[in-house]
């Protein structure tokens, strides 16, 4: 019996490897456990006679042992021992075992749960053929040289205060400033730099914004047509994810009013401003019903602002947390008016939250970019900014005027959309199988986001979101021109 398990463990025990000699005895029994060659009630050596066999300190044995069962792997009994637990599950596979080295290092070997699902992906396919994406801008019409001079001025600004060192997890005074100034000014937003938090991007602050909210078993509430990064960020914070109805006014407030009497609800994920995918904007009446239900059951809203400065035809409403501060996280970028490249983000809340979200920071990346950040507030300060987004605004409503002129064209009575007010995108819905327009249009080298990333219900209208910011007059023939070979 003693010779067998100098086989079974021994020959996977080597003091000279760097792993701790008890981290060994744990791996080496739990791969005989996942091979077979230990099955449920098989009892092992008692800890005086392993350490003899091994060759080691019974301590370390003792220690293998304690962790083993602490993990569930082993049961002890008092009169005979310890043993393999019976409640494991089959563990035989029928597979030849892989070599040590190879499983220490399996991440990426095939089962291993790390990719996700090709069906729900935000995200364009790579390539270099005709592409719509969901509402990107253009980076192509901010002038570098303005972005090489902002970045010098910041960093020279940087060295000559000696503030080339780790700073506040909040992010840079400065742009924390410029933004609270900004949101104040044009948003309607009573905050200052200390209800601000500078994020890597707005998906980066919905994260970081949804861990310091969030806990494992909470319901968060979203469209059932939505972002669905916001979603799988809420679920892989344990949360359960829960759809309601939209429609052209926004969210349904009476369906959040009929979930929220029957359970708790912890948040709401919205993008008012221009609902994401639909484009819509929720109506008045409904942005204070919403407030309302928040105030009397309890619940957060987070408010994705994504593009809040892309509005066309008319003064565009007020955010939620103009009206609430204390009721909404106010998610925003800087992104899509400057150029996705720079993940600037930011997060506006009460104090505590921001103080949570600096905690958050500090343990997953210590602190954000002091040059970019000072770079952004450089641009914000001078002007810039303000001077560029007059410029995308007009370009990118000569692009949507044209691009609706196109699918108009080309399209006709085989599409149905609304020309929207705000936004760098189309919702576009066809007569006949979404799906096989889909399949056609992949199949002829068109890029596009799926629309089974949208859904979250399958009540919810199927529809493809189409941006145009990004695409010049040809660039769009061209991918609209592949969407009709695939719809007629």
């Amino acid at each position: 019996m003693l010779q067998n398990w100098q086989v079974i463990l021994g020959d996977n025990i080597d003091a000279d490897r760097p792993t701790p000699l008890y981290m060994q005895i744990i791996q080496a029994v739990i791969r005989e456990i996942e091979r077979g060659r230990l099955t449920s009630g098989t009892y092992l050596p008692s800890s005086r006679e392993l350490a003899a066999l091994l060759g080691v300190n019974r301590k370390t044995v003792v220690l293998a042992y304690e962790d083993l069962i602490a993990q569930g792997w082993l049961v002890t009994s008092n009169t005979r021992g310890t043993m393999v637990s019976d409640e494991l599950p089959d563990q035989a596979t029928g597979k030849p075992d892989l070599a040590s080295e190879q499983r220490d290092s399996g991440l990426g070997q095939p089962g291993y749960p790390l990719s996700v699902p090709a069906d729900r992906v935000l995200s364009l396919p790579e390539g270099a053929g005709p592409k719509i994406d969901e509402g990107t801008p253009d980076g192509r019409l901010f002038q570098p040289e303005l972005l090489v001079r902002a970045s010098r001025a910041a960093t020279n600004r940087l060295s000559r205060s000696n503030r080339m060192h780790y700073r506040d997890p909040r992010g840079a005074e400065e742009l924390r400033h410029a933004i609270a100034t900004m949101l104040r000014a044009q948003r309607g937003l009573l905050v200052n730099e200390d209800n601000i938090c500078i994020t890597r991007g707005s998906q980066n602050g919905l994260f970081l914004a949804s861990m310091a909210l969030i806990q494992p078993g909470d319901l968060v509430l979203v469209e059932h047509l939505t972002y669905e990064p916001a979603v799988v960020a809420f679920r892989a914070l344990g949360a359960k994810v829960a759809a309601v109805g939209l429609d052209a006014g926004g969210v349904d407030i009476g369906e959040v009013e009929k979930i929220c009497r029957k359970q708790k609800v912890r948040a709401i994920f919205v993008t008012p401003h221009h609902q994401f995918p639909t484009t819509v904007a929720m109506r008045p009446e409904r942005r204070l019903g919403l407030i309302e239900l928040s105030r009397r059951y309890g619940f957060a809203i987070i408010e994705d602002d994504y593009d809040h400065e892309f509005h066309f035809d008319s003064q565009p409403l007020l955010p939620l947390a103009s009206y609430a501060p204390e009721q909404v996280i106010y998610i925003g970028s800087m992104s899509k008016l400057l150029l996705p490249s720079l993940r600037i983000g930011y997060v506006a809340g009460p104090q505590k939250l921001i103080e949570a979200l600096a905690h958050a920071v500090a343990l997953s990346d210590g602190m954000g970019n002091s040059i970019t950040e000072l770079t952004v507030a450089n641009l914000i300060e001078s002007g810039e900014v303000r001077r560029h987004a007059r410029k995308a605004r007009k370009i990118y409503t000569e692009r949507r005027d044209s691009f609706a002129g196109l699918l108009q064209d080309y399209l006709g009575e085989n599409v149905r959309f609304t020309m929207p007010d705000g936004g760098l995108a189309f919702w576009l819905q066809f007569k006949g199988d979404l799906a096989e327009i889909e399949r056609r249009a992949r199949d002829g080298g068109l890029r596009f986001a799926r629309s089974t990333t949208y859904r979250m219900h399958p009540s919810a209208p199927g529809g493809l979101r189409a941006g145009f910011a990004s695409l010049n007059e040809q660039e769009a023939e061209a991918a609209i021109g592949l969407l009709t070979q695939a719809v007629t």
